[in-house]
């Protein structure tokens, strides 16, 4: 491109009349300016006049293009090589050995509660060189609904604690049913119940030891047996002496000689309020039974006596009621005995653990 075709682009593109000098003055600067912007690079770009009058630049093998695209391509092929620089150098770590973790603590297995218990009154055989009588004993059993079954079972298979004291169920004997209504127990035993061999005396007190069993609880006022759920001529003749000719049969504490003392309410454990009702059996002196109350460190909270209904040697049920102020410890003992006339000394005495409300 020639300075003259410059000259007229310039005075074209102007839109106004103006001097020749002035054009000319203008002309020569953007001349200037148009060679210093083309001599960017390695090789010289000369001015040219493109459509619409922008001003574009032709090098020496005919390429060309806008100043403004010029750059904007320049921007994005730099970009192009930065991100291809970068993410070719980019460093890529192999993963080193992976250490075994240690395994994690198991958590403490706790170990199974042991099943709840409670308490049933059974009553075994005992024979001395004078006399043979019953002994009635605590034991405590897995808790359960059945709980006339479970009493009748732990006579059957349960340890007596007494020195000299015996079971009179045969160990194979089952309990095959017991049904209980209108205060009347009947218990159903297999064919194995009619293999005891007691004597006359043992067979009356073996039978009394069942129904004894039986009617601590307070729905059963009499017991009747049954074998194989029949009640024939083998079953009626029972252990050979006595028979089931007199069944139903009911309650009788006079050939119970041991403990001389027990007590029905409050059971061990129980919660007490004032006036405390406290009942059982005894077989003492003058029927004359003695109770006291004490808080846990020993101090008495109250005491009292009552009378059974019968005194030694027959056996006879007690009352004694106690009132007392609650004590802030939340735990005492019950005590009942009867006093020696001889020395004054306390015997029989049961003590019985108690919780204050």
């Amino acid at each position: 491109m020639t300075r003259e075709r410059f000259v007229k682009g310039w005075r074209f593109l102007s839109g106004r009349k103006v001097s020749r000098d002035q054009v000319r003055l203008r002309q020569e600067k953007a001349w200037i300016l148009a060679k210093k912007n083309g001599a960017r690079g390695n090789r010289a770009l000369n001015p040219v006049f493109g459509p619409a009058g922008i001003l574009w630049f032709k090098g020496a093998k005919g390429e060309g293009g806008s100043l403004t695209g010029r750059r904007l391509i320049g921007f994005l092929t730099l970009a192009v090589l930065v991100t291809a620089l970068v993410c070719g150098c980019r460093v890529v770590q192999r993963p080193g050995p992976v250490e075994p973790r240690a395994p994690e603590p198991k958590p403490p297995v706790e170990a199974p509660k042991p099943p709840e218990k409670m308490s049933v009154a059974v009553y075994y055989l005992k024979m001395t060189a004078n006399d043979t009588y019953l002994v009635r004993e605590v034991h405590e059993v897995p808790r359960t609904l059945g709980v006339a079954e479970a009493a009748l079972q732990e006579l059957i298979t349960g340890t007596p604690k007494t020195p000299g004291a015996f079971k009179v169920l045969p160990p194979k004997t089952r309990i095959r049913g017991i049904s209980i209504g209108e205060g009347l127990a009947t218990v159903d035993f297999s064919r194995e119940v009619l293999e005891a061999n007691v004597g006359a005396a043992g067979e009356a007190l073996g039978i009394q030891s069942i129904v004894n069993t039986l009617t601590e609880f307070p729905a059963i006022k009499r017991v009747a047996f049954r074998v194989e759920g029949r009640l024939d001529e083998a079953a009626m003749q029972w252990w050979g002496h006595v028979g089931l000719y007199d069944q139903p049969f009911e309650r009788d504490l006079y050939k119970v000689y041991e403990p001389a003392i027990w007590v029905y309410r409050p059971q061990p454990g129980q919660k007490v309020s004032s006036p405390l009702h406290v009942t059982g059996s005894a077989r003492v002196f003058e029927a004359t039974v003695q109770a006291r109350l004490l808080t846990e460190g020993g101090s008495v909270l109250a005491r009292g006596f009552g009378t059974a209904t019968a005194g030694a040697p027959e056996r006879g049920d007690f009352e004694i009621r106690l009132e007392f102020s609650s004590p802030a410890a939340d735990k005492g003992w019950l005590e009942v005995f009867w006093i020696s006339p001889k020395d004054g000394s306390e015997l029989d005495k049961v003590r019985l653990p108690v919780r204050f409300k």
